[in-house]
């Protein structure tokens, strides 16, 4: 049997409202007291369960998602998954949304610092990998406000946990798919991103570069087309592309910005590139139905909402998160396999681990 707090006061001849007043750290018990609770806490192997005292005592955990804004339709979506969340999985769990301009370090360190003074017991935003979002996230992490990275992860941060998938497998992912379908088809490649300022950009170009590497066959990969996930840049980007090699194989985007490769591509009339894009939106879904794009690889906004939530609140009562449930796997669409969109998002959801 485990000891229970019942068990401490028997053992230090001290009232519960005494053993209360320790673990709780609260004022009002005499030192020779707290010594002798103390001591029988240690000799018993008492361990205290956090999260029911915080049940017990109805502690409600303010939670801030940090997203940015724009047209990006996975990050719309993702923003919506947050503000559906079944409250009633979530007890005693109040969750509030940040916007914040998409590649905005220094917007994204201001939205972390405020969210600490309003008193967040967590936080979960979508990084930027900059020294001054790395100093607001230990800044917070001082103050025992736990954080997590979503979608997007640092190189160097004490981050609590990384809800997303593995970038570089994404990236590695897509140049195998890439590779396999191109055959003996020679030509260089062209990547679409969004700014190699977040981490799950680079680190998909990373492996994506690493498989064409290997790949072979004269397919020399592009210079990266940035485009900031808006669709009117990135049509201009993939237009320009397009007219300036005529031998293009194939393109990858890795970012968002979607709705404007899938213009692009019909308005060049540019038919047997090989296209493999990211996320299950709408924009994508279309490509894949008309035969623009080739297949998708995508990650579940909810199922990575969720681990947020989960991960947060584990860190809140001080308790170890379970590592399997929150692995968030890539799942890869073709034409042919395609589900249904959520009604409320429009994107994938494609279940959860």
């Amino acid at each position: 049997m485990r000891p229970t707090v019942h068990d401490i006061a028997a053992s230090a001849g001290v009232s519960l409202a005494t053993v209360d007043r320790v673990l709780n750290a609260r004022p009002g018990v005499r030192a020779v007291t707290r010594a002798k609770v103390e001591a029988a806490i240690e000799r018993l192997g008492y361990v205290r369960d956090v999260a029911a005292a915080n049940l017990a005592k109805g502690r409600i955990y303010p939670l801030v998602f940090i997203i940015p804004q724009g047209e990006n339709p996975f990050m719309r979506g993702l923003e919506a998954e947050v503000r559906q969340v079944d409250r009633v999985t979530f007890d005693r769990t109040s969750i509030s949304v940040v916007n914040v301009p998409p590649f905005d370090a220094m917007a994204l360190a201001a939205a972390i610092d405020t969210a600490v003074e309003d008193g967040a017991a967590g936080i979960a935003a979508v990084a930027v990998d900059a020294p001054e979002v790395v100093e607001a996230i230990d800044r917070a992490l001082e103050q025992g406000v736990a954080f997590v990275t979503l979608v997007s992860d640092l190189a160097s941060s004490k981050r609590d946990h990384f809800c997303g998938v593995d970038n570089v497998a994404a990236g590695r992912t897509a140049g195998s798919l890439m590779a396999r379908f191109l055959g003996d088809r020679e030509g260089p490649v062209a990547v679409l991103a969004g700014s190699m300022l977040v981490r799950d950009h680079s680190e998909r170009l990373s492996g994506f570069r690493a498989v064409m590497a290997d790949a072979g066959r004269g397919r020399h990969v592009l210079d990266v087309l940035e485009g900031q996930d808006d669709p009117v840049r990135a049509r201009a980007l993939v237009s320009r592309y397009l007219a300036k090699f005529p031998g293009l194989a194939g393109i990858y985007s890795l970012g968002a910005g979607n709705a404007g490769l899938v213009a692009a591509l019909e308005a060049a009339g540019r038919p047997g590139l090989c296209v493999i894009a990211h996320e299950l939106t709408p924009p994508t879904r279309a490509g894949l139905e008309s035969g623009i794009v080739d297949a998708v690889l995508h990650q579940d906004a909810g199922h990575e909402v969720r681990s947020a939530i989960r991960v947060l609140r584990a860190k809140a009562d001080g308790v170890k998160p379970v590592a399997a449930q929150e692995r968030i796997r890539i799942d890869i669409f073709i034409r042919e396999n395609l589900p249904p969109p959520d009604p409320e998002t429009g994107t994938a959801r494609a279940g959860e681990g």
